[in-house]
């Protein structure tokens, strides 16, 4: 990364976001943090003197929204805090209190908040008085994103391959994907895997492992068969390593090379090259090179959903290159459109049987987002910030294995780049024995990193794995501060339940 993308990273000017009334005496400026090397380090006894400890949460809008909003709303239930500025790393809530982003839109901020080249591609097109919307009609923004996309991706994809723009939403490039293959095959069953989550909306929940919000509602998807999902830790096969995904490709072989296995031909498997909301599960080179393998020689299209892990956050600037995989359909989204709402399928030519309006959407031609995302595109690889991701990620996962070795409630720490999740267990299980997740010890300390000015997500089985997604930005002091935050966090927990045990 180059000095200037570091020195952003870094910078703590003032923020420009409007005054709110209510809050006028609030600052609005984000305040500087220590230069690299000022941090105290890990397990240090006076984390609370160098950081914030916030003792309360909850304001006026939380109240508010509580009032009127949905029952559906997320994330205010974990993270009571409403925000109103943010740069870099850094966001502000409307009280003043300041915290780390690991969050960052759920991956959608890979340049963190009100990135300069961002705000300058916005404020170009606004001056230029581009019309906002223009459903799918061409305009020279959009065809500046599709070269910036199509550069960004491995050179075959220029030569074979076409883009659809879809509704703003990663979902519904997902429910383009399934139906681009059902139509190209002919075909209505879809093989997905245990631990996906492709979207909410009624046909990416039919092919979504987490049965929460899957209870209520009927008739998900048509066909679906859920396939084995390598894992060391939580290996379905009780194997792990090597051994578990060579097994879990060759059942999958097996159960489309069986004409008596019960299920038919799909349309097309669909996977993560990265799970996340199933626990940030990385699938293994071997293994994605067999299926790929498997369903190349089947003619079975694989569509690769790459909505949180595509343009580097995985250290690489598509998660599936890493095992020099090309999949038939590619989707994205999140981070593609610089922040702003955007998704995409990028599909083989062969598959391109549509028919005129087969898959349409009234913001499919949002023309800020086309400016912000190929701005954020052409900065990620100008400043190779894929390589930024996998150097801070390695950081990252050395520091909480070391945290780690002292904390006998983390059981796993995995990822890949800046997608990175540690498994909470109940440290009470025998040695040797599969630990039973721990989804309450993980929300304390969530909220104890809230606490000391740190935004974590949770996700995984009984949403016991807690998740990092900072910036692609980060910086090494960044880092820093986030071991030293959650460290902090995980030792008030752990005297918490020491407290409660010794009454």
């Amino acid at each position: 990364m180059s000095k200037s993308s570091d020195a952003f990273a870094s910078s703590r000017a003032p923020s420009t976001a409007p005054t709110d009334p209510e809050f006028s005496n609030a600052s609005v400026q984000l305040v500087d943090r220590p230069s690299d090397g000022e941090f105290p380090s890990s397990g240090a006894e006076n984390l609370h003197a160098a950081y914030p400890l916030y003792s309360a949460f909850g304001n006026r809008y939380l109240a508010r929204q509580a009032d009127i909003e949905s029952n559906a709303r997320t994330y205010p239930r974990s993270l009571p805090i409403a925000l109103r500025a943010g740069r870099g790393v850094i966001v502000e809530d409307t009280e003043g209190r300041e915290y780390i982003d690991c969050l960052a839109g759920a991956g959608a901020l890979a340049l963190g908040h009100n990135h300069p080249v961002v705000v300058e591609a916005i404020r170009a097109t606004l001056a230029e008085q581009a019309p906002f919307q223009t459903l799918d009609l061409p305009t020279p923004l959009k065809d500046r994103f599709i070269r910036e996309l199509f550069d960004s991706l491995p050179p075959t994809f220029a030569e074979d391959f076409k883009i659809q723009f879809c509704g703003p939403s990663g979902a519904d490039a997902v429910e383009a994907a399934l139906k681009l293959v059902k139509t190209a095959t002919g075909r209505r069953g879809v093989a997905s895997f245990q631990g996906a989550y492709h979207g909410m909306t009624h046909a990416t929940l039919g092919v979504t492992g987490e049965p929460t919000p899957r209870r209520a509602v009927g008739g998900l998807g048509g066909e679906v068969q859920f396939l084995p999902y390598p894992s060391d830790y939580r290996c379905p096969f009780g194997l792990g390593g090597e051994a578990g995904s060579d097994i879990g490709a060759r059942y999958i072989e097996n159960l489309l090379e069986d004409p008596n296995s019960g299920v038919l031909p799909p349309a097309g498997m669909i996977l993560e090259v990265v799970q996340g909301e199933g626990g940030v599960n990385p699938a293994p080179d071997d293994w994605l090179r067999k299926i790929r393998d498997i369903t190349k020689r089947r003619g079975i299209p694989l569509i690769l959903d790459e909505v949180q892990t595509g343009l580097g956050r995985t250290g690489r600037m598509y998660a599936c290159e890493h095992a020099g995989v090309t999949p038939d359909v590619l989707v994205l989204s999140k981070a593609i459109g610089g922040g702003l709402p955007l998704s995409v399928v990028v599909y083989h030519r062969d598959l391109d049987i549509w028919k005129a309006g087969a898959h349409a959407g009234t913001f499919r031609g949002n023309q800020l987002a086309f400016a912000s995302g190929a701005a954020t595109i052409r900065h990620i690889m100008r400043e190779r910030l894929d390589l930024n991701a996998e150097t801070m990620g390695a950081r990252l996962r050395r520091g909480l294995a070391s945290i780690a070795e002292d904390a006998s409630c983390i059981a796993d720490i995995r990822g890949r780049g800046l997608m990175v999740g540690v498994e909470i267990v109940d440290d009470r299980a025998p040695d040797g024995a599969m630990r039973p997740a721990a989804p309450e010890t993980a929300r304390k300390i969530q909220h104890e990193c809230l606490r000391r000015g740190l935004i974590l997500e949770l996700g995984g089985r009984f949403a016991s794995v807690v998740r990092l997604l900072p910036p692609l930005i980060v910086s090494d002091s960044d880092i820093g501060a986030i071991l030293d935050r959650f460290e902090a966090a995980l030792k008030a927990v752990e005297r918490g339940y020491a407290s409660s045990a010794s009454r």
